[in-house]
C-alpha cells in the first residue's frame, strides 16, 4: 500500500514536471496612438468638404441668377428641368433649358419651357391671365338668347363664365328689339350680374270695319286677331288683309315702327253678290276664278254677280280642267270637275333581277317591268333582302317613257358609299374616313428617350371615325373666336391664317368642336358647364378632339403594313431634310435643342399642310404643333388594356405628338407623350369625330 502511494505521488510529480517546461516568448506589439488614427480621418473629411466647398463656388461662378416678376399677387414659381437653387427673389441656374410653372390665386395657371443662356442675370416676367368671371346675365322678359361675341352662350336666366375684358354681348328674342351691351368683365371669378330690358318690336293697330270683328291676316298668313283690335303687327313693311265671310277682302300696305301705335281709316267692307261651289273628283283640286287661285275643292267662294267666272281645276297627274260660269245677283251654283288621269310608263330595269318596287308606299310588283302611273312626283323605293334600299324621286310624262336602270349596292357597299360622301366640313376641314384596330401604345423601357409615362398599354379601337387632314388653322379658329390671336414668339409670329392655331386651352378646343358641331347639325360630343368638369356624349357623331389611342393609331401605323412607326420618318435619326417642321439649324437662333445637320427653312409654325401627308393621307403628324387628345392625362399599370376614351376623370388632358420646338430624341418619337390645361405656343389641334 506504500508502494502503490509512492507510484501515485511520482506520478504527479511527472505531471507537474510537463506542465512547467520551458514555452517560446512572443513581446507585445507596440500599438499605434488613437490620435494618430483620428488624424488619417480627418484628412479625408478635410479633401472631401474642400471639394464639396470648390463645387459649390463652381457652381456660384457658372450660374445665373434668374428672377420673375408676375402681375398676380402671391405667385407662386416652380421651375424644373436641372439644378435650381432658391436665392432669396431669384433662383440659380446653369445655363439649359427649363420649365417654369407659375400658379397665383383667382388667376391662370401658366407653364412656359425658357432657356438660360449663361450670359448674365435676366428677370423673366410672367404675364398670367386672370381666371374668368362668373356672370349672372338676365333679361326682361326672360328667355332671350345670349350671344358673346357673336356665339350663342345659352338662354336667360343664365350662369356663364366670361373671360375678363370688354365684353360684347347681344340678346334677341323673338318679337322684341335686339339688344347690344357691352360690358367690362373684371374676371378673377368675381360675380357680376348684367341685366337687360328688351323692347317689344311691334305696335299695336287699331282698324274699324264695317261689318265689325272681320278677320286679319298680315303677309298672308291669318292671324287670332279680329277688327277693331289692337292688332300686334311687327317692325317694317307688311301687307295687311282684312276678310268676312261673303265680302271682299281689303288689302293693304303698312310701314310699322316699333312702339308708335298706329289707327287707320275705317273700312267698309263690299259685300260679295253671289255664291260659288266648287266640287272636284278625286277631292283636292287646286281651284281658280279669273285666275286667282282661291283654294282647294270642295270650296266655296263668293263672286260678282252677272258676269262670266273662268273656274279651272288643277290637280297633279291628272289633266287641267276649265268651266265658264255665270251667277245671277244673289243667286248660287254649283261647278262639278270630274278630273281624268294623265298616265306616263316607268320602265324599272335592276341588278340583281326580282327587286321590289314601291311606290308611295305602296307595292307594284317587282322588277324587270313597266309601269303605269299617274302624272305627278312620286317616290320610288327599290328592295331586296340583303341589299341596300335604293330611293328616288320620278314625275312620269305621258308619252314620254322613263327608264330607271338601278344596280343595287350590298348593305356592306351601300354603308361605306354612304360614308365616303363626307369628306369636308362647313369650313373647309378636309376629312379622312379611318377604319382602325387594336393598337399597343408606348415603348420598350430600353428604348433610348423613352420616359416612364410611355409604359405598353393596349386599346381596341372598334369605331370607324373621321380625322381631318390638317390642324385646325387660325383662320378657321377666329370664325369662331375672332379676337383670338396665337401671338409670336422671339419676335416671329405665330398669326397667320394658315399657321396652326396656337395659344388655346383644351377646353377652348373642345368648345369649337361644338360649335362646329352646331353648324353643321350634330348633336355636341361634349356638355361643357362653367362649374363642373366636362362630360361627353358618347352616342353623338359631332366633333371632337381624337383619342389618344385614335392619334397613335393615325400617325403610327402604316397603309397595308403589320409596321410601327417608330420617328414620324422611319426608325432612325436624324429626319430626312424637308420631311417636317422641327427644330433645326433654322431656328438655332431662338431655339436651345436642335437637330444638327437638319433644316426644314421653318423657324416657327409653318402653314399647315406644307410637308408631305403620312400612309394615311394625313398632314403634320409629326411637328409644327403638338396636338391636344380628348383623353385625360394618367400613367396606367404596365400591358394594362385602356378604353377608347381614356379615363373618366383627370386634372390635365394628353398632348401628343412633337413641335417646331422639339429637336430631340425623347420628343421627336411618336411615342412621346406630354401634357397640360392651359394653352402654349406650340400646341394646337385637329378634329375627329364618329363615322356611325
Amino acid at each position: 500500500m506504500f508502494v502503490t502511494s509512492l507510484f501515485s505521488q511520482l506520478v504527479q510529480i511527472d505531471s507537474m514536471n510537463d506542465q512547467l517546461r520551458p514555452q517560446g516568448f512572443t513581446p507585445t506589439q507596440a500599438s499605434k496612438p488613437l490620435w494618430f488614427q483620428n488624424v488619417k480621418i480627418f484628412r479625408i473629411l478635410a479633401i472631401v468638404f474642400m471639394l464639396f466647398i470648390g463645387v459649390i463656388i463652381w457652381f456660384l461662378f457658372t450660374a445665373d441668377a434668374i428672377r420673375f416678376e408676375s402681375n398676380a399677387p402671391d405667385t407662386v414659381v416652380e421651375v424644373t428641368g436641372g439644378i435650381v437653387i432658391p436665392s432669396g427673389p431669384s433662383f440659380l441656374m446653369r445655363p439649359g433649358t427649363y420649365r417654369y410653372h407659375a400658379t397665383a390665386p383667382k388667376f391662370k395657371n401658366r407653364t412656359e419651357e425658357f432657356v438660360v443662356t449663361g450670359d448674365g442675370n435676366h428677370t423673366y416676367k410672367i404675364d398670367l391671365q386672370p381666371k374668368p368671371g362668373i356672370i349672372t346675365l338676365e333679361s326682361e322678359p326672360p328667355g332671350a338668347t345670349v350671344h358673346l361675341e357673336g356665339t350663342s352662350i345659352g338662354v336667360t336666366p343664365l350662369v356663364h363664365n366670361i373671360e375678363a375684358g370688354e365684353a360684347n354681348l347681344e340678346f334677341t328674342k323673338p318679337r322684341y328689339q335686339t339688344k347690344k351691351h357691352t360690358e367690362v368683365i373684371e374676371g378673377l371669378e368675381l360675380e357680376q350680374t348684367i341685366a337687360v330690358k328688351l323692347e317689344p318690336d311691334w305696335a299695336d293697330v287699331w282698324i274699324e270695319t264695317t261689318p265689325n270683328g272681320a278677320r286679319v291676316s298680315i303677309d298672308g298668313a291669318p292671324t287670332r286677331f279680329r277688327t277693331p283690335g289692337p292688332i300686334e303687327v311687327l317692325s317694317g313693311e307688311h301687307r295687311i288683309t282684312i276678310d268676312s265671310p261673303g265680302y271682299k277682302p281689303w288689302v293693304d300696305i303698312v310701314f310699322i315702327r316699333a312702339g308708335e301705335h298706329m289707327e287707320l281709316d275705317a273700312i267698309q267692307l263690299e259685300p260679295y253678290e253671289a255664291t260659288l261651289n266648287v266640287n272636284s273628283d278625286p277631292p283636292g283640286a287646286s281651284i281658280t276664278v279669273n285666275d286667282q287661285y282661291v283654294g282647294v275643292a270642295p270650296i266655296q267662294v263668293y263672286v260678282s254677280a252677272n258676269e262670266p267666272q273662268v273656274v279651272k281645276a288643277i290637280l297633279a297627274g291628272f289633266e287641267e280642267s276649265k268651266q265658264t260660269i255665270s251667277i245671277e245677283s244673289e243667286g248660287e251654283r254649283t261647278a262639278r270637275f270630274n278630273l281624268e288621269p294623265r298616265i306616263g310608263d316607268l320602265i324599272v330595269t335592276t341588278e340583281p333581277e326580282e327587286v321590289e318596287i314601291w311606290i308611295d308606299g305602296e307595292l307594284h310588283g317587282r322588277s324587270n317591268a313597266t309601269l303605269r302611273l299617274r302624272e305627278f312626283e312620286q317616290e320610288v323605293i327599290l328592295k331586296k333582302t340583303g341589299f341596300a334600299d335604293y330611293k328616288t324621286s320620278i314625275t312620269p310624262r305621258k308619252g314620254i317613257p322613263h327608264e330607271l336602270k338601278v344596280r343595287l349596292l350590298t348593305t356592306e357597299e351601300a354603308r361605306m358609299e354612304a360614308l365616303k360622301r363626307v369628306r369636308a366640313t362647313i369650313d373647309g376641314h378636309q376629312l379622312v374616313l379611318l377604319q382602325p384596330t387594336t393598337i399597343r401604345m408606348g415603348a420598350s423601357r430600353r428604348e433610348p428617350g423613352r420616359r416612364a409615362n410611355e409604359v405598353f398599354r393596349t386599346t381596341n379601337l372598334t369605331r370607324l371615325f373621321y380625322l381631318s387632314r390638317h390642324e385646325v388653322t387660325n383662320a378657321q379658329f377666329k370664325l369662331f373666336a375672332s379676337a383670338h390671336d396665337s401671338g409670336e414668339f422671339q419676335g416671329v409670329t405665330l398669326d397667320r391664317d394658315q399657321q396652326p392655331v396656337s395659344n388655346v386651352s383644351w377646353r377652348e378646343a373642345a368648345q369649337y368642336c361644338n360649335w362646329l358641331s352646331e353648324r353643321e347639325g350634330f348633336e355636341p360630343f361634349y356638355i361643357i358647364s362653367p362649374a363642373i368638369e366636362v362630360k361627353v356624349n358618347r352616342d353623338s357623331l359631332g366633333y371632337r378632339l381624337p383619342t389618344e389611342a385614335e392619334w397613335s393609331w393615325a400617325a403610327r401605323t402604316i397603309a397595308d403594313s403589320t409596321a410601327v412607326l417608330h420617328f414620324p420618318w422611319g426608325d432612325e435619326l436624324p429626319p430626312p431634310n424637308r420631311h417636317g417642321n422641327y427644330a433645326d439649324l433654322a431656328a438655332q437662333h431662338i431655339i436651345g435643342r436642335i437637330i444638327f445637320d437638319y433644316n426644314d427653312n421653318q423657324i416657327v409654325a409653318s402653314n399647315v399642310g406644307l410637308f408631305s401627308a403620312n400612309s394615311r393621307g394625313l398632314f403634320d403628324m409629326g411637328g409644327n404643333v403638338a396636338e391636344w387628345t380628348h383623353d385625360y392625362y394618367h400613367i396606367p399599370a404596365n400591358n394594362s388594356s385602356v378604353p377608347e376614351l381614356g379615363p373618366a376623370t383627370g386634372e390635365y388632358r394628353v398632348i401628343r405628338g412633337s413641335s417646331w420646338k422639339h429637336g430631340t430624341i425623347t420628343d421627336l418619337r411618336l411615342t412621346y407623350r406630354d401634357y397640360g390645361d392651359e394653352g402654349r405656343d406650340d400646341v394646337g389641334f385637329r378634329i375627329a369625330r364618329y363615322a356611325e
